[in-house]
């Protein structure tokens, strides 16, 4: 049977539609931006004047950072607790530990527990109306606890500033409220730098805003200044 004109216009006409189509979905797929990664370190502390990072700068896998023959950096990563110190040389950031190039790295593994902190730190809002139910005078029915921290002297970071309230769930009388102020770094209270810290074994609540988080001191957990991914906890009033 003869094929009309008509049928090959409306054919050809449909081709050109798919392809176009086709084209369109591409160049947006190209077009979109990247999925933003969960950072895999932080920037415990830096020596020089390396370029693009700073102290507590969170670093994702694949970030480059140079340093001169002079610099230093110690990288801290949340997932592996690995502790790096590294000097000189290019350092590529990965998912549990550095690639470094002409530079020297001192690697150990601390106790932490930091990549579940980060985690409980994005879901506070939706997990705190769980958490303090039931919330009475016994062990038994205390708050659920969401993570752990190895030293006694806290960092604590509140994107923002604003009032941090720290109380101390197992036993009663230990309150801390504390103004935490908005540097061009971020916002950060460190116990390390006065004479406050937490008890070892102790059970917490910090609140800001609307959120909050349960955590427990290690009964061997030491005050001052012990590697900053075992002691650090964050809070986002604001998400």
């Amino acid at each position: 049977m003869p094929v009309s004109s008509r049928s090959l216009a409306s054919e050809n006409s449909t081709v050109r539609m798919i392809r176009l189509l086709m084209l369109i979905g591409v160049a947006f797929a190209f077009a979109a931006p990247a999925a933003a990664q969960p950072p895999a370190a932080v920037v415990e502390d830096i020596s020089g004047n390396p370029t693009g990072v700073g102290f507590m700068d969170y670093v994702e896998p694949g970030k480059v950072i140079r340093l001169g023959a002079s610099d230093s950096m110690v990288l801290s990563y949340l997932k592996s607790c690995v502790r790096e110190k590294i000097t000189g040389g290019t350092v590529t950031v990965g998912g549990e530990r550095s690639d470094v190039q002409a530079g020297t790295v001192e690697r150990t593994t601390v106790e932490c527990d930091a990549g579940k902190m980060m985690l409980t730190s994005q879901q506070a809002k939706q997990t705190a109306s769980y958490i303090l139910r039931d919330v009475g005078s016994s062990v038994h029915s205390l708050p659920q606890l969401q993570f752990t921290l190895y030293g006694a002297s806290p960092l604590v970071e509140v994107n923002g500033g604003g009032e941090l309230v720290i109380e101390r769930l197992d036993q009663t009388g230990e309150r801390y409220e504390l103004t935490i102020n908005s540097m061009p770094r971020g916002a950060f209270y460190d116990f390390a730098n006065g004479e406050k810290s937490l008890a070892p074994g102790g059970i917490y609540r910090a609140s800001a805003g609307s959120k909050q988080v349960v955590f427990k001191i290690d009964p061997a957990a030491k005050t001052g200044r012990t590697p900053l991914v075992g002691r650090l906890f964050r809070l986002d009033p604001t998400s």
